[in-house]
C-alpha cells in the first residue's frame, strides 16, 4: 500500500487526468445506457419459459407478457347480452389497432367467447383480454396505448358506458418509466443532496465536496463499464438504480474513512505526505478489504444460473470495486494537492476521539450483558416476524393507487369480478388434442373462475390451439399460485403434451429456480467470508461473530419487510400503498446480498480499528472504547448517507423498487446502530481475550502470524478476573 501511495502522490496530475476522462466518458455512457438495458425477468429453461417461447413463436403474442384488460361497465337498464353487437364492433376495431392488424395480437371478449366468466353477476360489467404483439410496450406505444383502446371502445358502445383499461403493465408503469436515465438521475440528485448535508455536518468545510466527487467519478465509471458489458451480455435495468444509489453511498463511505483517518494523522503533527501514507496503510487497507468483501457478498447473485439475477450481481460487484479504485488513487491524489486548503472555513481537530462516542462505548462495556440482551431482543422480535415471509410478488392492489389502470381494477372489484383475471394462464394445446376438452377440464379445477378456447386464426394455428384459464385469485397470492399449481398438475395427468405459460407459472418457476440451490451458495459464501475475515483480524472468534451478526441483520430486515410491506404496517401511511401480501421473489435474495455485503463494510471498519488498538495496548476494553470512539461517528454518518440514497430509491414509481429500498435502508440503519454500536461492542467486551485468539495450526493454514491466547498468569496480581475478561 505504501508503494501505491508513493506512485499516486508522485503522479497525482496524471491520475487526476485519467479519472477526469473516465468521468466524461461515463457521463456519455450514462446518457445512452437505458436504451441498452433489458426489462426481462424470464428464467430460461423452465417449463413456463418453454411454454411462453412456444406460444410467442407460433402466435407472436402473449407468453410471459400479461394482456391489457379492457373493463366495460354499461349504464343502468342495459346488459352485456343486449350490447353484444356494440361489444363485437368495439373489440373488432381494437383488434385492428397498431400491430394487432398484422395478426400478431389477440382479443378475447364476451362478443367472441360468450363465457359467463367474462361477465359480472348483474350482467352489466364485462372485460376483454387484449394480447398485444410480443416485445411491444402497450404502456408507451401510442398505436396500442390504453387511451386509444378506451376511445375506440367508447365510440361503439351505448351512451353512458364507462371503459377503463388496466392490466399488470399499465399498473406497474403508472407514474412513469423508472428505467429511464432521467428517473435515475433525479434520484441520484436527491441522494446527493442528502449526502451533502451529512458531509457538511461531519466536516464543516469544503472537504465535504471531496467524497461527493469520488462518488460521482465512481458511479459514472461504473456506468461506463456496464455500458461496455451490455455488448457482451444482457444487463437488467435495475442495475442503473443499484449502481447510481448504492454506488453513491459506498463511494462516500470509503472516502469518509480515508479522509477521517488522514485528518487524524495530520492532527498528530506529521507532514501531509506522511499523513496520507499512514491513512492509506491503515484505512486504505480496510477500504480494499471492505470493497472485496462486499463484492464477494454479491457472488451469491452471480453464482445463480439465472440471467437477470446474474446481470444484477455483476453490475452490483462493479459498485464497490470501482469505488475502491477511486478511493485509493484519486482521493490520495486530491489530498496531496489541494487537500489541506479544502479545510475551510472551519478546520476541525481529530487528535482525539469524539467524547460522546467515548462515553457511549464506555457505557456499553460497563453494561455489556444488558447491551447485548437489548440488541438481541430488538433483532429477535424482528426475526420472529421474518418467519411469516411469503415469497411471491406484489399484489395487484399494491401496484398503483392512481390513474385509469387503478380505476379499472376498482370497476372489476365493485362488479364482483376477481383480480385474478388480470393474470390468465395460457395453455398451448398440441395438434390432436381437443381445446374444448382442455378448457372444460381447466374450468373444473378449484380456484379457477373460468376457461375458454376461442376459435379463429388468432387462436388456432398449425394444428395447435390456445386455451385461456382465468384464476379467481391474484396470481401473486398463495391462493392464485395454488390454483395455478392445480391446473398444471391436471394438465400433467390428463393432457401431458399441453404446455402452461403466463405470469403465474413463470412466477412459480422463478421462485423454484431462485431458491433451489441457494443453501449451497450461502454455505460457500460463509466459508469464503470466514477465511477472509480470519486472515484480516487474525482471529477465529471475530469472523464467526461477524457472520452471525450479519445473518441476524438480514433476518431482522426480512422481519421489517414482512411488517411494513407484506402486512402493510407503514406502506399505506408512507407510500399510500396497501399491504402487498407477499414479497417479490427476487427481493429477499437481493436484500441478503447487499445488506450482508454492506454490513461487512461496517464490521471491517469497526474491527480493524479495534484490532489495531488491541495490538497497541493489549486491552480489549481499550480496544472497544477506542474502536467505537474513532469509528462510531464514521459508521453512523456513512449509514445515514446510504439510508438517504435508499430513501431516494424508494421514490421510484415501481413498487418492487420501493420494497427493495426499504429492505436495504432498514438493514443499513439496524446494522449501524443496533448491531455495530450495541451488539458487537458488547459481545467483544464479553468475549475478552478470546476475541484475539488464532492458534498456530490455523495461522499456518491462513498463512498469517499466530495470535496466542494471553495468559492470565502474566497479568498483575489481583487482576486475574478482570484480565480474563479483557
Amino acid at each position: 500500500m505504501r508503494r501505491l501511495t508513493g506512485i499516486v502522490i508522485t503522479h497525482r496530475k496524471l491520475i487526476g487526468l485519467i479519472w477526469l476522462l473516465a468521468l466524461l466518458a461515463g457521463g456519455f455512457a450514462s446518457a445512452h445506457l437505458s436504451s441498452r438495458l433489458s426489462t426481462s425477468f424470464d428464467i430460461p429453461g423452465t417449463a413456463s419459459d418453454r411454454a411462453d417461447a412456444a406460444i410467442v413463436a407460433r402466435y407472436h403474442s402473449g407468453g410471459s407478457e400479461t394482456p391489457l384488460v379492457a373493463v366495460i361497465s354499461l349504464p343502468p337498464g342495459d346488459t352485456v347480452a343486449r350490447a353484444r353487437a356494440g361489444l363485437a364492433a368495439g373489440f373488432l376495431a381494437v383488434a385492428r389497432i397498431g400491430g394487432t392488424r398484422t395478426g400478431s395480437g389477440r382479443v378475447a371478449s364476451y362478443a367472441s367467447v360468450p363465457s359467463p366468466s367474462l361477465v359480472s353477476a348483474d350482467g352489466r360489467t364485462t372485460f376483454g383480454l387484449i394480447f398485444t404483439p410480443a416485445n411491444g410496450d402497450p404502456a408507451h406505444n401510442p398505436a396500442i396505448s390504453p387511451t386509444r383502446i378506451q376511445r375506440t371502445l367508447l365510440a361503439r358502445l351505448p351512451a353512458g358506458a364507462r371503459v377503463q383499461v388496466t392490466g399488470i403493465t399499465p399498473l406497474t408503469s403508472t407514474g412513469g418509466s423508472s428505467s429511464t436515465g432521467a428517473a435515475v438521475a433525479s434520484e441520484i440528485l436527491i441522494g446527493s443532496l442528502g449526502a451533502l448535508a451529512v458531509l457538511a455536518f461531519v466536516f464543516g468545510s469544503l472537504l465535504a465536496l471531496v467524497p461527493l466527487l469520488i462518488a460521482a467519478v465512481s458511479v459514472t465509471t461504473a456506468f461506463l463499464a456496464i455500458f461496455g458489458i451490455t455488448y457482451l451480455t444482457g444487463i437488467n435495468f435495475v442495475v442503473q438504480f443499484l449502481v447510481g444509489l448504492i454506488g453513491l453511498g459506498v463511494a462516500i463511505d470509503y472516502s469518509l474513512l480515508l479522509v477521517t483517518r488522514w485528518r487524524e494523522e495530520a492532527a498528530a503533527g506529521v507532514s501531509n505526505a506522511e499523513a496520507i501514507e499512514h491513512a492509506m496503510a491503515s484505512a486504505g487497507r480496510a477500504v480494499v478489504f471492505s470493497g472485496v468483501t462486499v463484492a464477494i457478498g454479491l457472488l451469491v447473485l452471480v453464482a445463480l444460473p439465472i440471467p437477470f439475477i446474474r446481470s444484477i450481481g455483476l453490475g452490483g460487484m462493479l459498485i464497490p470495486l470501482v469505488s475502491v479504485a477511486a478511493a485509493i488513487t484519486l482521493l490520495p491524489a486530491l489530498l496531496a494537492g489541494p487537500g489541506r486548503r479544502l479545510e475551510w472555513p472551519r478546520r476541525q481537530r481529530d487528535d482525539r476521539p469524539p467524547s460522546g462516542w467515548i462515553r457511549w462505548a464506555s457505557l456499553v462495556v460497563r453494561h455489556r450483558w444488558a447491551a447485548a440482551a437489548g440488541a438481541l431482543v430488538i433483532l429477535g422480535v424482528l426475526t420472529a416476524a421474518a418467519f411469516g415471509l411469503q415469497v411471491g410478488d406484489v399484489s395487484v392492489n399494491a401496484l398503483s393507487q392512481q390513474g385509469s389502470a387503478r380505476a379499472g381494477v376498482v370497476m372489476l372489484e365493485r362488479a364482483g369480478i376477481p383480480v385474478g383475471v388480470l393474470t390468465p394462464i395460457e395453455v398451448l394445446v398440441p395438434a390432436g388434442t381437443s381445446p374444448q376438452a382442455v378448457a372444460a377440464a381447466a374450468a373444473s379445477v378449484p380456484g379457477v373462475r373460468g376457461a375458454f378456447a376461442p376459435a379463429g386464426p388468432a387462436w388456432r394455428r398449425g394444428g395447435t390451439a390456445l386455451v385461456t384459464v382465468l384464476p379467481a385469485a391474484d396470481g401473486s397470492s398463495p391462493a392464485g399460485q395454488a390454483a395455478t399449481t392445480r391446473v398444471r398438475q391436471m394438465l400433467a395427468r390428463r393432457f401431458p403434451a399441453a404446455m402452461a405459460g403466463g405470469y403465474t407459472p413463470g412466477l412459480l418457476d422463478q421462485i423454484s429456480s431462485l431458491y433451489r440451490d441457494l443453501p449451497w451458495v450461502l454455505a460457500g459464501l460463509a466459508v469464503v467470508t470466514f477465511v477472509l475475515l480470519a486472515r484480516a483480524f487474525r482471529s477465529l472468534l471475530l469472523p464467526a461473530k461477524a457472520i452471525i451478526a450479519n445473518l441476524l441483520s438480514v433476518a431482522a430486515v426480512y422481519g421489517v419487510l414482512v411488517l411494513v410491506w407484506q402486512r402493510g404496517y407503514g406502506s399505506q401511511q408512507i407510500w399510500g400503498l396497501p399491504a402487498t401480501g407477499a414479497i417479490t421473489a427476487w427481493i429477499p435474495l437481493f436484500v441478503f446480498a447487499f445488506v450482508y455485503g454492506l454490513s461487512m463494510d461496517y464490521e471491517v471498519f469497526l474491527l480493524t480499528r479495534m484490532r489495531e488498538e488491541y495490538d497497541a495496548t493489549g486491552s480489549t476494553t481499550r480496544a472497544v472504547i477506542t474502536g467505537i470512539g474513532r469509528t462510531g461517528r464514521l459508521v453512523t454518518s456513512a449509514a445515514l448517507i446510504l439510508f438517504l440514497a435508499m430513501a431516494a430509491l424508494a421514490s421510484a414509481p415501481l413498487t418492487f423498487l420501493k420494497v427493495f429500498a426499504t429492505g436495504v435502508g432498514a438493514g443499513i440503519l439496524l446494522d449501524a446502530t443496533v448491531v455495530r454500536c450495541l451488539l458487537v461492542p458488547a459481545v467483544v467486551a464479553l468475549l475478552g481475550r478470546w476475541n484475539w485468539w488464532l492458534p498456530g495450526w490455523a495461522a499456518t493454514i491462513l498463512r498469517v502470524e499466530p495470535s496466542p491466547l494471553p495468559a492470565i498468569a502474566a497479568c498483575p496480581p489481583g487482576s486475574g478476573r478482570r484480565a480474563a475478561r479483557q
